[in-house]
């Protein structure tokens, strides 16, 4: 038996005929048989004017989308789709049957995963839990251009998922294997409350999208919802006085490579940067009186003016020449978090600061030096904190910092109140 078929590699245009569409739009691939369609996302995103229409292919020596995926790579996943179609109607063809679309995809689906067919006559098509999570890391991470950051996130969850049951399958996963998969991470990986309320919100969107492809039919973790006690994160700043001290601190001979890093860091506090942010600045985006940023996380296009404190650090290094034509001397990120709390130890940023979280129902207390808990997105918080304590209204403060709505902005919002409450205070000890 021969299915006649016809494969069409197209891109999905985006916008409108009368205002113009996007440069670019996602690739797909669309499998016609026996009246049957059958839609794929190839996973993409090609530039319209650099797609050969006639071969199917991207043309050659060009890059596309964002990232600038070259066309080798992109052209290599097309042939790839297209030997597992032709191997998946083969897979029917040896048994004389025509596929409806749900047996199609699931076989295509299957082929992708793991290079196997199935027995068209079998109901039970079984696949590797993890080897479908390794697929919904490569898709998604694809289509959503995923940071390095968050690939990592995703391979911890797979990690933790794998040491928990190795034989793991989407049956099990009813209320009560989830409880003890919370338990797990819990009492074996030694998760707070908060950190397990993570894990489960990873794994519930890849158990979530799985349903979505096919592969899961079991809906148990959508109403399951464990009782993890969490509190409000710490939110770790410098207040205007510990930010004055360590700006002025004078560093010994022998550390002065802290001299750079303190830099970069004020300079994060006084624009509300976040360490990607400041990593990727570039001369061409300082302007006269203010900077110009593509964020890194958010894509937001940001304009944020220039003060005097931040402009005169910008001076310092106008005529230094960096890697990249980058426009201050950042390091990396794990670095400079070391050498910050170094830093702010020697400068006495030493306030106690209490954390509370829980690890199941039990309250735990740990009380800190503020200087062992410094991070570089302790810049971006004293930016906010100290810019609304001193009555800069919150709209304009989002403008800078590319907060989209208030919810984000409440914590920072409630610290700024307390400052002032504080301050009013102090009109009481004057005698």
């Amino acid at each position: 038996m021969n299915i006649k078929r016809n494969l069409l590699f197209f891109i999905d245009k985006e916008g409108t005929k009368e205002k113009g569409y996007k440069p670019d739009g996602k690739l797909r691939l669309r499998i016609r048989y026996n009246k049957n369609k059958v839609d794929f996302n190839v996973g993409y995103r090609v530039d319209i004017d650099k797609w050969n229409l006639e071969m199917q292919r991207c043309k050659p020596g060009t890059s596309h989308g964002v990232k600038k995926i070259v066309a080798t790579e992109i052209n290599r996943e097309i042939q790839r789709l297209e030997d597992i179609s032709n191997d998946t109607f083969k897979a029917f063809e040896v048994h004389s049957k025509t596929p409806t679309i749900e047996e199609f995809r699931s076989c295509f689906n299957n082929i992708s995963i793991q290079g196997l067919g199935i027995d068209p006559t079998s109901k039970q098509i079984t696949i590797s839990f993890f080897k479908i999570f390794d697929e919904f890391v490569r898709e998604c991470g694809i289509q959503s251009n995923w940071t390095a950051a968050t690939y990592e996130k995703f391979a911890a969850t797979r990690n933790h998922l794998w040491n928990f049951d190795s034989n793991l399958n989407f049956e099990v996963l009813n209320d009560s294997k989830l409880s003890e998969y919370v338990n797990f991470l819990r009492d074996v990986r030694n998760m707070r409350n908060s950190t397990i309320g993570k894990q489960m919100g990873f794994l519930k969107w890849f158990l979530k999208w799985a349903k979505k492809k096919g592969y899961n039919e079991h809906t148990d973790f959508e109403t399951y919802k464990p009782k993890l006690k969490t509190t409000q994160k710490k939110v770790i700043f410098l207040t205007w006085e510990e930010l004055t001290q360590l700006r002025d601190f004078e560093i010994p001979e022998q550390k002065k490579y802290l001299d750079r890093v303190r830099d970069v860091f004020l300079f994060q506090c006084f624009t509300g940067l976040r360490y990607s942010d400041v990593f990727n600045l570039k001369r061409t985006d300082v302007k006269e009186n203010y900077i110009e940023v593509t964020t890194v996380k958010t894509a937001d296009s940001l304009v944020i003016e220039l003060n005097d404190f931040s402009r005169k650090i910008l001076e310092k290094y106008k005529d230094i020449h960096f890697e990249k034509d980058k426009v201050l001397p950042v390091i990396t990120n794990q670095k400079m978090n070391d050498y910050l709390k170094e830093l702010a130890e020697l400068a006495e940023i030493n306030d106690p600061v209490r954390e509370t979280y829980f690890k199941g129902n039990e309250r735990i207390d740990v009380v800190t030096p503020k200087y062992s808990l410094l991070g570089t997105h302790a810049g971006r918080r004293t930016f906010i904190c100290n810019a609304l304590s001193l009555g800069i209204p919150p709209h304009v403060v989002m403008k800078w910092t590319g907060h989209s709505d208030y919810k984000a902005m409440k914590p920072y919002i409630d610290i700024a109140d307390d400052i002032k409450v504080n301050a009013m205070n102090k009109f009481n000890q004057l005698k």
